[in-house]
């Protein structure tokens, strides 16, 4: 597991716990996406369904794999 801190919404600061390989597909569709992992992060926390942001960024991740 990797952590990393993010910044949400410009203001809020977390970590986040996520295997390399979560990791490193976030960074690709945020790449894709022209987007920073902050900016990445900030929109899956508002369109989240679970109160674990982990969770999220998983079921994202899993989710833009299998639509592409």
């Amino acid at each position: 597991m990797k952590k990393i801190s993010v910044v949400i919404a410009g203001r809020h600061s977390t970590s986040i716990c996520l295997e390399e390989e979560f990791w490193r597909e976030l960074k690709r569709i945020a790449l894709v996406k022209h987007k920073s992992i902050n900016e990445l992060v900030t929109e899956i926390d508002h369109n989240k369904k679970t109160d674990n942001l982990s969770s999220a960024i998983r079921l994202f991740v899993l989710n833009e794999i299998k639509n592409h």
